[in-house]
């Protein structure tokens, strides 16, 4: 018998801190227009972030439960935690590790998906396809985490866009397809562009890296739009071939959500109409690494997806990558 994996449920967490950009005009004063600029190219009005002496698995933990209690699955019957982020608790071991203990998940394998923003699509596909061939897993969790600006300079402008966040979603077997493709495409010739670049292997942190500031996230050069603009229609359309539809044929697509009007173009690019989308970076900001499985359950739980939907999920991540997932909604 054939095997399929669906998305049987969602969950997400934002925490309860708001910065607004009322407050972050007041701290980058000494910028002219800067937050007003962002604000307008970008579509982001304010942004949450995570207490103080939280890490990255104290956020994934309260969406993780809630698309378990959804589900109606106990932590005890997962059979693995696929986590994906680019603000994990250590470099090493695995945050997913860390997660699968909170939650209690004692029965579950985990491994980390460490391409940015495009882990929660990477993550999706790689659980729909470990179930079809894996008759041992019955349920998968898959979780975006963001905890960014705890790894941000608090003088960097660049704090405007990260807003701290999770986003989860239980992957079970099903008798017709749910997961109906996927797409990928890179190029690292940009990885010197944004990240934090102390700290690993390429140069270990030392208290010179540290007082130079290279133990923080940077973005070092401007990434060009078209990036985005031009690679996520590639993305779509790729999907599209793998999976044997017609882009006309979606019903709804989730979009990485750091630029409002990047996904006027793309679903312009697309003839797709923007009641086929949704966006959430204008209340709680850039969340990375969980703003597709965030807008995916926000759109969800607004109504704006159907039982039977084909929902095409992309996300774009530093280095750069990009990833597409397409579900057959349940």
């Amino acid at each position: 018998m054939t095997r399929f994996a669906t998305i049987k449920s969602t969950g997400r967490f934002i925490p309860e801190v708001e910065v607004s950009n009322e407050e972050l005009r007041k701290k980058f004063a000494h910028i002219p227009d800067f937050v007003d600029k962002m604000e307008e190219s970008s579509a982001i009005a304010t942004r949450f972030w995570a207490p103080e002496d939280w890490c990255t698995s104290d956020i994934a933990l309260p969406a993780a439960r809630k698309a378990l209690e959804r589900a109606g699955r106990h932590p005890n019957e997962v059979d693995l935690v696929i986590l994906g982020t680019d603000s994990p608790d250590y470099v090493t071991p695995a945050t997913s590790v860390v997660l699968q203990h909170k939650l209690g998940a004692h029965n579950a394998g985990t491994f980390d998906v460490g391409c940015a923003c495009a882990s929660f699509p990477t993550g999706a596909a790689i659980a729909a396809g470990m179930i079809a061939s894996n008759p041992s897993l019955k349920c998968v969790l898959v979780v975006g985490v963001y905890n960014m600006h705890k790894l941000a300079a608090a003088d960097d402008p660049m704090i405007f866009f990260y807003g701290d966040g999770a986003g989860a979603a239980v992957l079970e077997p099903a008798d017709e397809p749910g997961f109906v493709s996927s797409a990928m495409r890179a190029d690292g010739a940009y990885h010197r562009h944004w990240g934090l670049y102390s700290g690993g292997t390429f140069e270990p942190a030392t208290e010179e890296s540290a007082r130079e500031g290279r133990t923080t996230v940077r973005m070092l050069e401007r990434y060009p739009p078209e990036v985005n603009h031009e690679g996520w229609p590639k993305v779509v359309r790729s999907m599209a071939a793998n999976g044997g539809f017609e882009v006309s044929d979606i019903d709804f697509t989730i979009f990485t959500q750091v630029r409002k009007p990047s996904i006027e173009l793309v679903m312009a690019d697309l003839g797709l109409p923007m009641s086929k989308t949704h966006t959430v970076m204008e209340k709680w900001g850039y969340t990375g690494s969980a703003c597709v499985p965030i807008a995916l359950d926000d759109a969800m739980e607004q109504g704006k997806i159907s039982s039977g939907d084909l929902v095409a999920m992309v996300g774009s991540g530093v280095g750069y990558n990009q990833a597409g997932a397409a579900f057959r909604m349940p």
